[in-house]
């Protein structure tokens, strides 16, 4: 993974992207069903602009964020749409607003933590480059989503490396989400980069391998494209399992997306 410096100024790259999707869309496109069932263009925005509030306040106020967290009932889960009441009330101007100021201030509260600090969060507290790669993929999955109301097709960059790290890091919440026991093995995971770059994780001599796309790898992991339509293959019966259980995400899986659905 790469240092804070470069997360961040990823992230606010990939933040900048999102952005641009939703600038000047007009009101009624944001009233768009997304492929997320229930789930409106506006939805998709106002949970952006809630998760970097959030991480801005666990960068800047820590204990006020452990404190938030405490008064949580329901699980996270519950808290994200009971927030997301909120920013449903806010016109598509206004909401536009709130997520760029929301997330400036979120990216700059984690770009002042030191690199070595931990940051408390939802289970563990992270290093800040950490939880900034999950950050992107916040940005990742529910700018996809976006991307797929609105008809447009996007071009990825090695930024989503940072993406493709933190997946591999956290390779169990899909067992852990399922109340399934993780394999003890480790896998070997071969990724290639849009710039066609090879990332690779884990033991070279590993029989469980996962190769393939970075695109696709995102899109599977963020579970926005069904397997059977990416380019992403696995040897190793753990490894081919894992396909179907991929999560870079705690709590329930949802829905997922169906074979063909966006074709391949």
């Amino acid at each position: 993974m790469k240092d804070l410096r470069d997360v961040i100024a990823d992230l606010s790259s990939e933040a900048a992207e999102v952005d641009a999707l939703v600038a000047g869309i007009g009101d009624q496109r944001w009233e768009l069903p997304t492929p997320a069932p229930g789930w409106t263009v506006r939805h998709q925005i106002g949970h952006l602009s809630f998760i970097f509030r959030i991480a801005g306040m666990a960068a800047a106020e820590p204990a006020a964020f452990v404190e938030m967290t405490k008064s949580l009932t329901g699980g996270f889960d519950a808290a994200v749409n009971a927030a997301l009441a909120e920013y449903l009330d806010y016109p598509p101007e206004a909401l536009l607003t709130r997520w760029r100021a929301e997330r400036d201030a979120g990216i700059k509260a984690l770009a002042a933590v030191p690199a070595d600090q931990l940051v408390p969060w939802l289970v563990n507290p992270l290093p800040p480059a950490v939880l900034a790669s999950a950050g992107m993929m916040e940005l990742f999955a529910h700018g996809q989503d976006v991307a797929d109301a609105l008809g447009v097709r996007r071009t990825r960059t090695d930024r989503i490396g940072h993406l493709v790290g933190f997946a591999v890091r956290v390779r169990d919440f899909g067992y852990e989400a399922r109340g399934l026991t993780p394999p003890d093995e480790e896998f070997r995971f071969e990724i290639t980069a849009p710039s066609g770059a090879l990332w690779t994780f884990g033991p070279v001599e590993a029989e469980q391998r996962v190769t393939g796309s970075a695109e696709d790898f995102c899109l599977l992991v963020t579970r926005r494209r069904h397997r059977d339509d990416l380019d992403v293959r696995a040897e190793g019966a753990n490894a081919d399992r894992w396909l179907d259980l991929a999560q870079a995400y705690r709590g329930p899986a949802g829905q997922g997306r169906t074979a063909g659905q966006f074709g391949r």
